[in-house]
């Protein structure tokens, strides 16, 4: 198994200013490549403490490339709803080349009703200019001279610049949640998928429906697969708890505050369900996620129980991608969870 790190921000600016969460998230970065985490990842979303810290996650990304010469940065994701695709071609090939080809492209169709309502989006137009902007920018990459006539996005005889460096194109992420079809169709289509085990035992039945889709297409080999995860390694149980708690619970509030529009009445045939997905989550707490292994916080021993215990009851997947520094997580407790980390529990799995 490989294991990276992701940043997530959850945190306004009355909570952490920006320019100190980056410049925290960053000197993380610093310790990827002796510690051996094999990738970097940073969101998209707006407007909101739930993300809003990070609108265009190549911007971190190729910060982060100049303090890491051997992690992949990884978008996680890109929203093509919001962006358009020339644009998107572009930073993606411009961020492959700065980083000396390690960029590994994550897409996601967007769930928040707030962001399409601030961009004048209809949320009903989510899974076609999701499958629009995708297949326009992956054309666009592989491809010059490349024209479309696309239902939201149209354009004639455009090479975007610069060139990807890796050929045909970066590798492509599909972000899914908890509906099958995302996970169906990134198989289909031979993407790599990322995913949240908030759902718990569902993530199993979603993983296996991915790697059914992926074979039945007739691609080679087994796809990848990458959940998330908060980790938060300590000397003690105890003290983890007593650090990671709040935090990880706020993280967790935050999620559920910017989401709350589907349990205020929002819908949409594009999110069928959604409603119920959020009222379950809402339900969470740092006690059950830790219980079915989808947070790992502990000690070395405990942390490393976690992982094995989630392994033998979801086993189908090839790469963790850790929040390490959630909410108010001080830079100098990651960085200890870290090497802590690295040295005591990485081992057992890498």
């Amino acid at each position: 198994m490989e294991f990276g790190i992701q940043f997530f921000p959850d945190i306004g600016p009355d909570v952490i200013p920006a320019d100190k969460y980056w410049d925290e998230s960053l000197r993380l970065v610093d310790l990827c490549d002796a510690l051996g985490y094999t990738h970097v990842r940073t969101v998209e979303h707006h407007f909101q403490p739930y993300g809003g810290y990070t609108p265009n996650p190549h911007l971190f990304l190729s910060a982060a490339s100049q303090r890491t010469k051997k992690a992949r940065l990884v978008t996680g994701a890109v929203l093509p709803v919001f962006n358009h695709p020339l644009k998107i071609a572009g930073e993606i090939g411009m961020l492959d080349a700065i980083s000396g080809g390690r960029l590994e492209c994550g897409f996601a169709r967007a769930f928040l009703p707030g962001e399409f309502d601030r961009f004048r989006i209809n949320l009903d137009e989510s899974k076609a200019r999701f499958q629009e902007g995708i297949t326009q920018v992956r054309e666009l990459l592989k491809n010059e001279n490349v024209s479309s006539d696309g239902q939201f996005h149209s354009y004639e005889n455009v090479t975007t610049l610069p060139r990807p460096t890796q050929k045909p194109h970066p590798p492509f992420w599909v972000a899914a949640l908890a509906t099958p079809d995302s996970f169906v169709n990134a198989g289909k289509m031979g993407d790599s998928v990322m995913a949240i085990p908030l759902a718990g035992g569902k993530m199993i039945e979603l993983m296996g429906l991915y790697r059914e889709a992926w074979k039945s297409a007739g691609h080679k080999g087994n796809g990848r697969i990458m959940l998330a995860f908060h980790m938060f390694c300590a000397p003690t149980d105890e003290e983890a708890v007593e650090i990671a708690k709040a935090p990880f619970n706020r993280y967790l509030k935050s999620l559920v505050t910017a989401a709350s529009d589907w349990t205020g009445g929002s819908s949409s045939k594009d999110y069928p369900g959604y409603d119920k997905i959020i009222a379950g989550l809402a339900k969470e707490n740092f006690d059950t996620q830790r219980a079915k292994n989808a947070a790992w916080i502990g000690s070395p021993a405990t942390v490393a129980d976690q992982i094995a215990d989630f392994v033998r009851g979801a086993a189908d997947f090839e790469i963790a991608s850790m929040q390490v520094n959630f909410n108010t997580v001080s830079y100098e407790h990651a960085a200890r969870s870290m090497r802590l980390f690295s040295a005591e529990v990485m081992p057992k799995f890498t």
